[in-house]
């Protein structure tokens, strides 16, 4: 692309995601420089080896959508005329999490929200919620609806924010609306909006692996019309991904094969 386009492509990204998430998805780009660096693989991790594909002929009248990713970063947009932007499935994701010394970015965290609230959400939890919570005393290596297996988990696992004290409900709520604040604000309002719809008391929240940082860990939070993971246990636990997908919303979605696997 020349200098106009990538000015473009921007100005469509921020057109869907908020001024944090906007923010996170370049800082994503800017992160493929330095672990270029750190592995010694300058040309290999590029931050220019992302790519925009356009689906359909861009209209106001009829269905059409885009999709903008690389190596840490899949946003997905469908414009349906009659149901408005479809934003998902987003994925994000940091490689290091936690630049290391000595680099001169040593410290810098492209991801940490979804980290620090997703420990404080566990360990706010009582003994016996937590014990509910926790599915696996190791985490599953990566977030399980990856490419080809986004609708893969089906059954409602951990423990439920119906079960849970307010100010656990509260900080679980508040991860959803840090996942779904990568959008912008009125994109938003209406996913939290479905969210709410569905039932909050129906989401739940699941773990597996480490309860302190710095080692592999996984977590899930799933309801009715959404699955957001967050996974780390590559270099380390230095390395994690994170994903946000809607199942009833659900890009690229190969019916007849889904037809032939649940029913024959």
């Amino acid at each position: 692309m020349d200098e106009t386009q990538r000015r473009l492509l921007w100005r469509l990204v921020d057109l869907t995601l908020s001024e944090s998430g906007a923010a996170r998805a370049r800082a994503i780009l800017v992160l493929e420089a330095i672990l270029g660096e750190l592995e010694g693989r300058p040309t290999f991790r590029d931050p220019e080896n992302y790519h925009f594909r356009c689906f359909g002929r861009p209209s106001a009248e009829a269905l059409w959508g885009w999709r903008f990713e690389g190596h840490h970063l899949s946003l997905t947009a469908m414009l349906d005329p009659e149901r408005g932007v479809l934003p998902t499935p987003i994925f994000m994701g940091a490689n290091r999490a936690t630049v290391p010394p000595p680099h001169p970015r040593a410290g810098l965290r492209t991801l940490p929200e979804e980290a620090d609230q997703g420990f404080a959400l566990l360990h706010g939890l009582d003994d016996a919620r937590r014990a509910r919570a926790i599915l696996a005393e190791r985490s599953p290596g990566d977030v399980i609806t990856g490419p080809g297996r986004e609708l893969s988990l089906r059954a409602l696992e951990g423990v439920p924010l119906a079960d849970l004290l307010d100010s656990s409900r509260a900080a679980a709520l508040a991860l959803v609306e840090l996942y779904v604040g990568r959008l912008t604000p009125a994109l938003a309002t209406t996913e939290m909006a479905a969210i709410r719809e569905a039932g909050t008391d129906r989401i739940h929240f699941a773990w597996a692996g480490s309860t302190t940082p710095g080692r592999g860990h996984y977590y899930r939070l799933q309801g009715p019309s959404f699955v957001i993971e967050y996974e780390n246990s590559q270099n380390d636990a230095n390395h994690c991904h994170s994903v946000w997908h809607n199942p009833l919303s659900q890009f690229g979605r190969d019916l007849l094969r889904g037809h032939f696997h649940h029913s024959h």
